[in-house]
C-alpha cells in the first residue's frame, strides 16, 4: 500500500476504534491490531495517540464536508444549493455511525461557542461555503443584500446547534421537525412583504 492509502486505512480503523472505546479508553495497540499493523510500524504515520485522534477526527470532518459539497456543487441554482446544503449537512451524520459514536464521546470536537476551536481551519472552510452561496444568490438576485461574512457565521451557528441536538444530545424526532421549519424560516424570512 502507498502511504496515502494507508493513512485512510489507519483513520478508517481508528475512527471505528475511537467510536467504540472513546479516546481514554483506545490503546494505539487497538488500532494497529485491527488493520493488522504492529505499534511501531503505525508510528511510521502518527507521532502518537493524541496525534492519531486529531488526524482521525479532521479527516473524518473532511469527508463530511466533501459530501456536502459534492451535493451543493451538482446545483446550480443559488437557493437549491443553500436548501441541499441545510439538509446534507445535518442527515450526513445519521448514515456516518462511527463519527457520530465519536461525536457523541467527545462533544469538543464540534463545541457550540469555542473559545478555541479544535478544527477551525476545517470548520472556517464550511462557512465559507455558505459565504459563497450567499454571495451567489446575492449576485443573481434572489437573496437579499445582507453581511455574508456574519449571516454566514449566523448560519453555521444554527447548524452546529442542529447538530448537538439531534446527534449528540440525541434529540431527533423533534430536531427533525423544527430543522425543516428554521429552513424555511430562513430561506423565506418571517414578515410577509408589503406592496406599498
Amino acid at each position: 500500500m502507498r502511504k496515502k492509502e494507508n493513512i485512510e486505512t489507519i483513520y478508517t480503523a481508528a475512527l471505528k476504534t475511537f467510536a467504540r472505546f472513546g479516546y481514554q479508553k483506545t490503546t494505539v495497540e487497538d488500532i494497529a491490531k485491527t488493520i493488522n499493523m504492529t505499534k511501531g510500524n503505525l508510528y511510521l504515520y502518527v507521532k502518537n495517540k493524541k496525534d492519531l485522534y486529531r488526524g482521525t477526527v479532521a479527516w473524518a470532518l473532511q469527508n463530511w464536508q466533501f459530501r456536502v459539497a459534492a451535493a451543493v456543487d451538482r446545483e446550480t441554482d443559488a437557493r437549491r444549493r443553500f436548501e441541499v446544503m441545510c439538509f446534507k449537512a445535518v442527515e450526513y451524520l445519521s448514515s456516518d455511525k462511527y463519527f457520530r459514536q465519536v461525536l457523541i464521546h467527545d462533544p469538543d470536537i464540534f463545541p457550540m461557542f469555542p473559545q478555541k476551536d479544535p478544527f477551525e481551519e476545517i470548520n472556517r472552510n464550511s462557512v465559507m461555503m455558505i459565504k459563497n452561496i450567499l454571495e451567489q444568490g446575492i449576485k443573481e438576485k434572489v437573496f437579499r443584500k445582507v453581511d455574508v461574512g456574519r449571516v454566514s457565521e449566523i448560519i453555521f451557528l444554527i447548524y452546529k446547534m442542529f447538530i448537538i441536538r439531534t446527534y449528540i444530545k440525541n434529540e431527533t424526532d423533534f430536531m427533525q421537525q423544527v430543522f425543516a421549519e428554521t429552513v424555511e424560516l430562513v430561506t423565506h424570512g418571517l414578515f410577509i412583504e408589503s406592496s406599498t
